[in-house]
């Protein structure tokens, strides 16, 4: 390997997204000095922004920060001043638009109810008629019908589900969807969660301040699996944010993950669908979603100019960029056998999304990182 300052680095961190970048930062708080590599040609891994038209585009799907961890809140606001934003998508059905989650706007509009009282006996009606409330669901859709009936499901889950999976929902596990946020009230904020926001600017900065420091040095366009061997054995602690099982060259079977294409475009409009997120829950639709970026800073942006993102589901093959852990039975009991392999690793900590297969939102990826970072030096 050329790079003659080898000695010098503690840490080798494969991956600049949340978790490698948090854990560098904390690494060089702590006077270590880390080389950081990142595949593609950016930082910031999947949180991503880049401005164009004076908007900050999320290069890889919508990202709402939210958590009620008032510890990681604080924390992320080192590196940012967030806004207010909060996530209230719609869903377009057919050209029918509804609220989610699903709630008394949502009710409403979809059967004429105007009480908690009357949005209850109707989804109690529909799980009636269904006849699934005294047996065990076996799918997604009984497990679906029998939490908020028959409409709702066809309208507004289905036909997203079925996408975003690449599955029918008869052939989807039901626990998948055992937590359907259903309110009886008339509040559209997505989240439960105390804390809510994005960063004004973008997330890009996030990562750029973490990675700020005498101690770091950062290459973008290397690829890990150009030089593994080498840097096994010339670096003393590697964090790896990469996929586990491409780490063991597949030997165990491939965990299944599923991807996503995006196609943006530039609009000369001011406001192109009046809402940050629409969902097209129809199946006839090929996306799942259609982003519109200006509107998670309240429409900042030229005049004159909007920038629209769709987001099309896809089948993983090697080679395409992973976004979700298909967490099923199966998948799980192959991630344990991959961590078996890790623990003969000694020098390499997994983390991230990827590196420890889960399904993390960013404060939880944080955290992850966060905890690896306590267990590392001890603190």
């Amino acid at each position: 390997m050329e790079d003659t300052k080898l000695v010098n680095y503690d840490y080798l961190i494969v991956g600049s997204g949340l978790f490698g970048a948090t854990f560098a930062y904390e690494a060089a708080k702590r006077g270590k000095h880390v080389k950081v590599i990142e595949k593609r040609d950016h930082i910031a891994g999947n949180i991503y922004t880049k401005e164009q038209d004076g908007i900050q585009v999320h290069q890889y799907g919508a990202h709402i920060f939210h958590t009620s961890n008032k510890e990681i809140w604080n924390y992320i606001q080192q590196f940012a001043e967030f806004n207010r934003y909060t996530n209230s998508p719609v869903a377009n059905y057919k050209g029918e638009l509804y609220n989610l989650p699903f709630n008394m706007n949502t009710f409403s509009e979809l059967w004429g109810v105007t009480t908690p009282a009357e949005a209850k006996a109707k989804i109690e009606e529909q799980k009636a008629v269904a006849n699934l409330s005294d047996s065990e669901p076996r799918n997604l859709e009984e497990q679906a019908i029998s939490l908020i009936g028959t409409d709702i499901y066809t309208k507004l889950i289905k036909g997203y589900t079925e996408k975003q999976w690449g599955q029918k929902a008869t052939e989807l596990p039901a626990f998948i969807i055992r937590r359907l946020p259903v309110r009886y009230t008339f509040d559209n904020n997505y989240f439960n969660d105390i804390y809510q926001g994005i960063p004004i600017g973008g997330y890009t900065q996030i990562v750029e301040k973490m990675l700020d420091s005498d101690l770091i040095d950062v290459e973008t366009g290397v690829d890990f699996f150009d030089n593994k061997e080498e840097y096994l054995k010339d670096y003393p602690r590697i964090i790896f944010t990469g996929m586990i099982d491409e780490f063991f060259d597949y030997q165990l079977g491939e965990l299944q993950y599923r991807s996503l294409k995006f196609e943006t475009e530039e609009m000369n409009v001011d406001n192109f669908q009046g809402n940050a997120v629409i969902n097209y829950t129809d199946s006839e639709t090929p996306y799942t979603r259609v982003i519109e970026h200006k509107h998670f800073e309240f429409g900042k942006g030229d005049k004159g100019k909007t920038i629209v993102t769709r987001e099309y589901p896809a089948n993983w093959k090697r080679g395409d960029e992973p976004y979700y852990p298909v967490n099923n039975k199966a998948n799980n009991e192959l991630y344990t056998e991959y961590r078996k392999l890790a623990e003969n690793q000694p020098k390499v900590t997994f983390g991230g999304r990827l590196g420890m297969y889960r399904y993390y939102d960013m404060h939880q990826v944080i955290h992850a990182a966060l905890e690896a970072v306590s267990q590392e030096f001890k603190d």
